[in-house]
Order: structure tokens, then C-alpha cells, then sequence
């Protein structure tokens, strides 16, 4: 079983994959920063300054000036900015992967076309049919 474990773990996709999940990792920071810092107050300004990572029903009876004290109080909230917020970060997250899939894709499709014009160029050689010929002409002699 330990060798089966080895077997697994020196495989190439289970080390893309935890390099892969290291950079996503370090890739929501930044989407995070993007969002929070950059986009969300654009969006503010354009809906005349509704931030909407502080956008909550309040489900209590007090009265609360921030999803930060209702929350800090215990209060039952509805974030529905939180909510927002995440699905703005989604939209950016897929995005960007979307660009980068596709710019992988066309570095992918340039190098095989050029290994295929490479193969075509280069001289066809004997057919193993023709080298089975010469090794059998080859033992008759």
C-alpha cells in the first residue's frame, strides 16, 4: 500500500494540482484586493456610493449602523452585500481564468502546428514493412 501511496503522490497530476491550488490560494488575495479596493468603488460611485459589503437586512429588533456592530452583537443579519461581493469576486475569478485557459490553448495550438509542419518537412522515412523486407533479404543472403 505504501508503494501505491509513492506511486500516487510522484505522479504529475497530483503535483499540478497542489501547485495549482497554492497559486489559487495566492491568486483570491488578489482578486480579493481587486474587488474590495478597486472595483467596489467604482461600482459605489456609480450607484452613488452603496458599498456593498455592508449591505444587510437586519432581522433583530435593535437597530444596528453597520454589518460589523449587528454582527460583532450576535444579531441575526441577512448579508446580502456579502453576497455580492462574492459573486462580483466569481465573475472576476472566472474571467481571468477563462483568459488565461484560452491564452495556454493558443500557445498550446502554435507550438503542435508547428511540430506538425516540422513533421510534414521532414523526409518520410522506410515504412516498417520496407525494414522488415531488408532484414529478411538481408538473412536469405
Amino acid at each position: 500500500m505504501l508503494n501505491e501511496f509513492k506511486t500516487f503522490i510522484a505522479k504529475g497530476n497530483v503535483v499540478d494540482l497542489a501547485v495549482g491550488i497554492i497559486i489559487g490560494a495566492a491568486f483570491t488575495a488578489i482578486v480579493n484586493s481587486l474587488v474590495g479596493d478597486l472595483i467596489n468603488p467604482i461600482i459605489g460611485v456609480i450607484t452613488g456610493g452603496i458599498d456593498f459589503s455592508n449591505l444587510f437586512i437586519n432581522l433583530s429588533d435593535t437597530d444596528y449602523t453597520s454589518l460589523k456592530a449587528a454582527k460583532d452583537a450576535g444579531a441575526p443579519v441577512f448579508a446580502y452585500g456579502s453576497f455580492i461581493t462574492a459573486v462580483i469576486n466569481f465573475l472576476i475569478i472566472a474571467w481571468v481564468v477563462f483568459l488565461l485557459v484560452k491564452g495556454v490553448n493558443k500557445l498550446k495550438d502554435a507550438t503542435a502546428k508547428k511540430e506538425a509542419e516540422v513533421a510534414a518537412a521532414a523526409p518520410a522515412g522506410p515504412t516498417e514493412v520496407d525494414l522488415l523486407k531488408e532484414i529478411l533479404a538481408a538473412l536469405k543472403k
